[in-house]
């Protein structure tokens, strides 16, 4: 049997290759994207591409309508942390309102499972590691957003039968990442700044850490999720067990890209210090293989860069608060 997936956000980063692994699965993949953060050309040849924003309630229930999905893989958000203090509007109109013109249409076309990728900003700052039995507490309008959909989706299945899997992934890097968004991604921002012989910029004194995740760690279990049926109803931390501090990171990348760790440290910005998660209850249902090693992601991650080269840093318009706003994104 061929399944149709639609995957949102799929000219974006974990979004492509979630799709990829569709494709070579043989799901007949449906992508929608408005490509304000991801790029048409991340996009599987093989995919069949509907340009627009999940924000638009009438295109939405247009595309479900031309297509008979069988899962729906809900990547399409903004997901930077730290901005979405000054940017609120467009954070819950964009990572929540959009989220559930999605779900509506997925309980009104009957779809086998809705994939959600949350993330770890839901917890916000808790004893560590974090696990799934911990009660999120969410420090920014991000985390708050992906914490709504989460709950929705769950009133959507305890009312409608929508069956769901929720992963909560962080850190994530890689190809195909937009090393050129200066908001998030911290990898790819230090990789971009390299490339212009520029310092890296770190907030705070890089002391903060995180488990940071290579993508092939990532993408082939999210594709692969709706054939697991302990999976159906449960929320999964994903990404890597080993966490490192900013400062740690900022080496790692210099060497990947054989290049001098030139640093500057910026004023600190209000985020959780403190972010990494146990994955257990992953691997009891997933059994996934070793994880990659930071610097052999990174290397990975510095030759698809070296072959693309530097993207040109963008600039969040309209930013919607200016007070307490960060100097370096003013």
């Amino acid at each position: 049997m061929r399944y149709t997936s639609l995957v949102t956000g799929g000219a974006g980063f974990i979004g492509a290759h979630v799709a990829r692994h569709l494709v070579q699965m043989k799901h007949q993949v449906v992508i929608i994207d408005d490509l304000s953060g991801g790029f048409e050309s991340n996009i599987p040849t093989a995919a069949i591409f509907k340009k627009g924003s999940i924000t638009d309630s009438a295109f939405v229930q247009e595309v479900f309508t031309q297509y008979r999905f069988d899962y729906v893989y809900h990547f399409a958000a903004y997901a930077a942390e730290g901005l979405s203090h000054f940017i609120r509007n467009f954070n819950y109109t964009n990572n929540l309102l959009g989220s559930i013109n999605l779900i509506n249409a997925a309980v009104n076309h009957e779809i086998k499972c809705f994939v959600f990728t949350s993330s770890i900003a839901v917890y916000g700052t808790q004893e560590l590691p974090l696990s799934e039995n911990q009660h999120p507490q969410p420090e920014d309008p991000y985390g708050i957003a992906k914490y709504a959909v989460e709950k929705d989706l769950e009133c959507a299945h305890q009312l409608f039968g929508l069956p769901y899997i929720i992963f909560r992934p962080h850190n994530v890097y890689g190809p195909l990442q937009n090393i050129g968004d200066s908001y998030r991604n911290v990898v790819g921002i230090f990789m971009n700044q390299l490339l212009q012989q520029q310092p890296m910029t770190i907030f705070g004194d890089g002391t903060q850490q995180r488990a940071f995740t290579y993508i092939d760690d990532l993408a082939p279990y999210i594709a692969a999720a709706p054939a697991f049926a302990k999976a159906y109803h449960q929320v999964f931390n994903i990404g890597n067990d080993v966490a490192h501090t900013v400062n740690e990171l900022a080496k790692a990348v210099a060497k990947s890209m054989n290049k001098e760790a030139n640093i500057s440290y910026l004023d600190a910005r209000e985020e959780v210090k403190l972010a990494y998660a146990t994955h257990k209850k992953f691997t009891a249902v997933f059994d996934p293989k070793p994880s990659t090693s930071l610097d052999q992601g990174l290397k990975q991650t510095a030759r698809w860069v070296a072959q693309h080269g530097a993207r040109q840093s963008s600039v969040f318009d309209p930013i919607e608060i200016t007070k307490n706003l960060p100097p370096s994104w003013q």
